[in-house]
C-alpha cells in the first residue's frame, strides 16, 4: 500500500477515485467518500467565513458527522477537539477553560441555554445548520501543526489535552497499515471506542486512509447485551478495533465465533493489558484470525508496538509480551536516565516521529515528562517494562498511581480530587483491585461527613450521584469502604500502596 505523506490529500484523492465506495455506514444510513469530501467541505468554509483562530472542540457520539466535522476542521486548518456528549458538565468545562477553542460543533443537539451560558462566550454551531457551500482546500493541517487533541485525566483533577501532530498521526497510520498487521485495502473496520478515546484512532485514520469504511457501535447497543449479540453479526466487519475488556462481554455469547462471523479477519487491541484467558479464547474461537496485542500510551499517537498472538506465544508466557516496537521508533528502559541491561524492568521511555508536542497550555506537566533523548523527542510513559534481547516488549505495570480500566487511563489522584468534593465525603483515598495483573475496579476509603442516611448502600447511591456530576462514569468507584481514619506514612501522607496492599490480599 503506497505510504501516507499528507492525510488530507490522501481523502481527496480517494474521493475523486472511489466517490461510492462506502466511508461510514450505521444500521440506517450508509456514506459514501463523495458525502465524506462534500460535507467536510461545508464545515471547513464555514470555519473558514466566521470562526477565529483556534481548535475547535467537535461534540458528540457516533455518527457521521463527527467525521466529517473533523475532517472539516482539519481541511480549514485546525485542530480539533473530540468531546464524548456522554461528558458531565463540568468536565466539559474544565476542558473548554484548559483548550480555549474558537468554537464547539454540536452534530445532534446543543446544549441547554444555562450551560451554554456558563461556558462563556465561546461561539457554537450545529452541525445541521451549517450551510452548503464550495470550498477549495488551501491552508489544510499538516506538517507539525496539531490534527487533534485528546483529553485525559490530570493529577489536579484539570484533565490534559495531548496533542498530536499531522505527522505523528502520519507515523502511527502508515505502520498500521504496513505489513506488520497485512490488513490491506478496503475493510471494514469496527468503530466502538468513543471518539474523545485515542483507541478509536485505531480505527478512524486507518480505515479513512485505505479506502475502508467504519461500522459504529452505539453506547445505547453496547449497554444492552442482547441488541449487542442481534447487531454484531449483521456489521460483518474485517477489522475489530476494541479494548480487552469489550471483547470479554462478547465472548459472553457463546455464538460469538469464526462460523458466525466468517469476516472477521483481525482482531486490534489496545488501551489495557490483553489477558492470556481473553486470548486464549479467541485462538479457540477464532482460528484463522490474526489476533494483534499493541501498546502505546495517548502521548505517542495511539500504539507503538505490536505482536500477533498465536497459541505459541500464549504457551509461552505468563503474562502477554506487548509486541516489537515500530521501524522509526525507539523504546529505551531507563532507570532514572540511565539505561538497564536486556531483561532488566525499569520506565519504558518512548522516542520517535509519533511522540506527541506535549500538553495543551500546560508547560508544568509537559517539561514533567516530555523531553529529547539520543536527539529524538521522547516521552516517560511512568509504565515499567523490560526488553528481551531480540526486542519484544513486556509491560511489568505502572511506577505510579495511573491505572486503566476498561481501557480508560485516569488518574487516582484525579478521582480523589473530584470524591473528596462530594458533601458527605470528609476524607477518601481510592486504590485500584487487581485480578490477573489487570485493575478489576477502583475501591474507594472514605470518611463521611454527618448524613441522614440509615444504610452503608444507601449512603453509596448518594455519593455516586453527586460524582456522576462532575467525572465520567468509568471514573466513580465501584466499591466503598466506610472507616473511621485511613492509614498515613511516616511522612504524614495518605498510605495508598499499603491500602493497594490490603484490597488486594484479601
Amino acid at each position: 500500500m503506497e505510504k501516507v505523506t499528507h492525510i488530507i490529500n490522501s481523502l481527496e484523492k480517494i474521493a475523486q477515485e472511489q466517490p461510492n465506495q462506502v466511508v461510514f455506514q450505521d444500521v440506517n444510513h450508509h456514506y459514501t467518500y463523495a458525502d465524506l469530501q462534500e460535507k467536510s467541505n461545508h464545515v471547513a468554509a464555514y470555519i473558514d467565513a466566521h470562526i477565529a483562530e483556534g481548535p475547535i472542540v467537535v461534540y458528540g457520539g457516533q455518527e457521521f458527522e463527527m467525521i466529517a466535522s473533523f475532517v472539516g476542521c482539519t481541511k480549514a486548518g485546525r485542530a480539533y477537539i473530540p468531546i464524548e456528549k456522554s461528558t458531565p458538565f463540568e468536565r466539559f468545562q474544565l476542558i473548554c477553560s484548559v483548550a480555549h477553542p474558537a468554537a464547539i460543533i454540536f452534530t445532534e443537539e446543543a446544549l441547554p441555554k444555562e450551560e451554554l451560558e456558563q461556558l462563556g462566550e465561546i461561539p457554537t454551531l450545529l452541525y445541521k445548520e451549517i450551510p452548503t457551500a464550495d470550498y477549495t482546500i488551501s491552508h489544510p493541517v499538516e506538517g507539525d501543526d496539531t490534527y487533534y487533541i485528546i483529553f485525559t485525566s490530570g493529577t489536579t483533577g484539570v484533565p490534559k489535552g495531548v496533542q498530536i501532530s499531522h505527522d505523528n498521526l502520519v507515523s502511527f497510520v502508515n505502520w498500521e497499515l504496513s505489513e506488520d498487521f497485512a490488513i490491506g485495502e478496503g475493510k471494514r473496520f469496527l468503530s466502538q471506542a468513543p471518539y474523545s478515546f485515542d483507541l478509536s484512532v485505531m480505527s478512524v485514520y486507518p480505515a479513512l486512509l485505505s479506502g475502508g469504511s467504519l461500522a459504529p457501535l452505539t453506547k445505547e447497543v453496547i449497554n444492552d447485551f442482547k441488541t449487542l449479540f442481534e447487531v454484531l453479526p449483521k456489521l460483518e466487519v474485517n477489522v475489530w478495533v476494541s479494548t480487552p475488556s469489550f471483547m470479554d462481554i462478547c465472548l459472553m455469547d457463546p455464538n460469538f465465533n469464526g462460523e458466525t462471523l466468517p469476516t472477521l479477519t483481525h482482531f486490534l487491541f489496545c488501551g489495557e493489558e490483553l489477558p492470556k484467558a481473553t486470548a486464549q479464547k479467541l485462538v479457540d474461537r477464532f482460528p484463522q484470525a490474526h489476533i494483534f496485542n499493541t501498546y502505546g500510551p495517548t502521548e505517542t499517537t495511539v500504539a507503538i508496538s505490536q505482536i500477533e498472538i498465536t497459541q505459541e506465544v500464549i504457551d509461552a508466557s505468563d503474562r502477554l509480551p506487548i509486541g516489537y516496537v515500530k521501524e522509526d521508533t525507539h523504546v529505551y528502559i531507563l532507570d532514572e536516565n540511565t539505561p538497564v541491561a536486556a531483561g532488566e524492568v525499569g520506565e519504558i521511555v518512548i522516542a520517535g516521529p509519533s511522540v506527541s508536542k506535549g500538553y495543551m497550555n500546560n508547560k508544568e506537566k509537559t517539561e514533567e515528562v516530555f523531553f529529547t533523548y539520543e536527539g529524538q523527542p521522547a516521552y516517560r510513559t511512568g509504565d515499567a517494562g523490560h526488553m528481551e534481547a531480540d526486542g519484544l516488549l513486556r509491560y511489568d505495570g505502572r511506577m505510579d498511581f495511573q491505572v486503566k480500566l476498561h481501557g480508560y487511563r485516569m488518574e487516582l489522584e484525579d478521582i480523589d480530587h473530584h470524591l473528596n468534593e462530594v458533601s458527605y465525603v470528609k476524607q477518601a483515598v481510592v486504590v485500584p483491585k487487581y485480578k490477573d495483573h489487570k485493575v478489576q475496579q477502583l475501591v474507594a476509603y472514605v470518611i463521611v461527613e454527618n448524613n441522614p442516611f440509615e444504610k452503608p448502600f444507601q449512603l453509596t447511591k448518594a455519593i455516586k450521584e453527586e460524582m456522576q456530576e462532575t467525572v465520567m462514569e468509568y471514573m466513580i468507584p465501584q466499591r466503598f469502604v466506610y472507616v473511621d481514619q485511613l492509614p498515613l506514612t511516616q511522612n504524614g501522607k495518605i498510605d495508598r500502596k499499603g491500602l493497594i496492599n490490603e484490597v488486594n490480599n484479601t
